[in-house]
């Protein structure tokens, strides 16, 4: 059985800085396309990053580039987020989901991934 389990979310001050984690169970993240999505409250699920199996090729939205970092400790089997330089925008449920890494990737689509974690919360106060 799959599992996504992340962690790290909390209550910052704008300007600082979160390491969010996905401890991942019932699949190897190395041979998974990974993403990083967030909900904020009255908005539609949106992508922030992704890493690809394999070669870890890493991928962001426009409004996190620069400031987040996506990685994988591929002995660890966890995915991570690293973000710096908060915005109140940023705050948002954060989730990481898994998709199988062979075949065609849109990793800021939704629906290519197959598993989903429950979210962490993340709030940047101004």
């Amino acid at each position: 059985q799959v599992q996504l389990v992340e962690s790290g979310g909390g209550l910052v001050q704008a300007g600082g800085s979160l390491r969010l984690s996905c401890a991942a169970s019932g699949l190897t993240i190395r041979n998974y396309n990974m993403g990083w999505f967030r909900q904020a409250p009255g908005k539609e699920r949106e992508f922030v990053a992704a890493i690809k199996w394999i070669v870890a090729s890493t991928y962001y939205a426009d409004s996190v580039k620069g400031r987040f970092t996506i990685s994988r400790d591929n002995v660890k089997n966890t995915l991570w987020l690293q973000m710096n330089s908060l915005k109140p925008e940023d705050t948002a449920v954060y989730y990481c989901a898994a998709r199988e890494g062979s075949g065609s990737y849109y990793p800021a689509r939704e629906a290519e991934y197959n598993y989903w974690g429950q979210g962490t919360q993340v709030t940047v106060s101004s």
